[in-house]
């Protein structure tokens, strides 16, 4: 039985074409890139060209990306950092309820340090109201953080209506854009976005590797120490191979964005479809409109979450939920809950599906099928 994988908003497989253009950075180009001699100038070389590629495709500069380990770290970064740097303009954070965990416990570990954290809900959508983001300004706020695109529910949020209105605002604008990167169509000028977030891995790059974009004029105080890697902002050796298959998976996807959603909104349109033919419950989480191509987050009434990813993996569908299993108890997700309340039952028995290079229109409908046979028979059972 093929094992069909669904998870791509988790991770995606490394493209073969990455790999290739990472190994010569493995064994040939390995020198430090701060030494002065001949292998480290041939490092260097590729690690600013690399960041030339990357920095284009959100219309950057070059000197306003620094690499880090993945997306938590440059959330942290853009969150402490900014926090840190600008306290003496004021100590009020924005964000909201359905962040990243990156985001939400960073945020929380402000409050803990004399910060002020506004968290903003959401509506039965996942949506955010700009509105309320106006509302919660004050003369005291330095940073608004809203990711633009949900990782559970494939949620896209307002990001250029809220950049446009912290433009005479004195608060940076942070989205994290892990979801979105290499998808949607990212101009971090037009948009009024002073801090990103961004990620390799879910966009068939390697793990390890992430950025954070920092506006010229972001006020930005680095979380370590140590040697002028990345203009002091995180220092360190960088990681050049890593980098480089960043540079490549951006490359692949350079100009095929809308490519890229036409595809997986079909797979997305036909596993439903699939869903509906095979007669199961469920109820499809966020407005489907608005959201990413590649997500969909589906509740299964009076299902039980854990019981429903054993039985896929056991028949081999890979997919993932919102939801924390610890000690054998469902801990809800905390998107649902922003969304429909504590105790909706849709908290407690959602699974996200996601799409991506590992699928096929074939497979796809393979794993509906499965997906609606396993909820018969469980349903049978109860």
């Amino acid at each position: 039985m093929e094992t069909i994988y669904l998870d791509h908003a988790a991770t995606t497989p490394i493209d073969p074409a990455v790999i290739e253009a990472m190994l010569p950075l493995m064994s040939d180009v390995f020198g430090n890139p701060s030494s002065v001699h001949s292998y480290g100038r041939k490092a260097r070389q590729s690690l600013d060209e690399a960041r030339r590629t990357i920095a284009q495709r959100i219309h950057a500069h070059e000197k306003e990306v620094t690499f880090t380990s993945g997306g938590t770290e440059a959330d942290n970064l853009a969150l402490i950092g900014t926090a840190l740097a600008n306290k003496d303009r004021g100590k009020h954070i924005i964000t909201t309820v359905q962040e990243h965990h990156a985001t939400l416990h960073t945020a929380e570990y402000l409050e803990r340090e004399g910060f002020e954290v506004t968290y903003l809900p959401v509506d039965e959508n996942g949506v955010i109201k700009v509105e309320d983001v106006r509302e919660a300004l004050t003369a005291e706020t330095i940073l608004v953080s809203v990711m633009y695109v949900n990782n559970e529910t494939g949620t896209i949020q307002p990001i250029q209506e809220i950049g446009d209105l912290l433009k005479e605002h004195q608060a940076y604008f942070h989205t994290d854009a892990v979801q979105a990167f290499g998808l949607l169509e990212i101009d971090v000028k037009k948009m009024g976005i002073d801090l990103l977030t961004a990620t390799a891995h879910k966009i068939n790059g390697p793990k390890g590797i992430g950025l954070l974009y920092a506006g010229k004029h972001v006020k930005l105080q680095p979380l370590a120490y140590g040697g002028e890697q990345e203009r002091k902002r995180r220092p360190g050796t960088e990681n050049v191979a890593n980098v480089v298959g960043f540079q490549k998976a951006v490359e692949l996807r350079t100009n095929k964005e809308a490519e890229y959603r036409n595809l997986y909104q079909a797979y997305k349109e036909l596993f439903i479809q699939t869903l509906q033919e095979e007669g199961i419950a469920f109820e499809v989480n966020g407005k489907l409109e608005n959201t990413i191509p590649s997500i969909i987050n589906i509740s299964f009434p009076h299902m039980n979450v854990e019981s429903l990813l054993v039985n896929f993996d056991l028949n081999g569908v890979a997919a993932s939920s919102g939801s924390a299993c610890t000690a054998g108890s469902i801990e809800p997700s905390h998107v649902l809950v922003a969304m429909y309340g504590a105790n909706n039952e849709r908290t407690k028995n959602a699974v996200r599906f996601s799409f991506g290079s590992a699928n096929t229109k074939e497979n796809v409908k393979e794993a509906a099928e499965r997906v609606a046979g396993i909820v018969k028979r469980m349903m049978k059972n109860r």
